[in-house]
């Protein structure tokens, strides 16, 4: 029985996420660690915890996670940094996502 080889495709496997969404599911987590931030990220786009809870696997819910950062250029650059990506990156993603 042969193992399939890793590829480095950018498409998620079977079960996987998109560059994309996991850029999402990790700005998320970045928003979360301050409270004032997670706040207003509920306020400016109308997500509740439990919409988040059970709809972060939802692309809307992940493009409003990454608009609300690309909406506000000082969260934008930050979370670029804590992520380790590029701004531009968080946005495009958010396109991705958005389509």
């Amino acid at each position: 029985m042969t193992t399939p080889e890793p590829t480095n495709s950018t498409e998620p496997s079977t079960g996987g996420h998109s560059d994309a969404e996991a850029l999402a599911l990790g700005a998320l987590g970045w928003i979360l660690t301050d409270e004032q931030r997670a706040d207003r990220l509920l306020s400016l786009t109308g997500l509740t915890p439990e919409r988040l809870r059970h709809g972060i696997e939802e692309r809307a819910v992940q493009a409003a996670v990454l608009e609300f950062l690309a909406g506000h250029e000082p969260d934008l650059v930050l979370a670029a940094d804590a992520l380790n990506v590029a701004p531009e990156k968080i946005v495009a993603a958010h396109g991705e996502l958005s389509r």
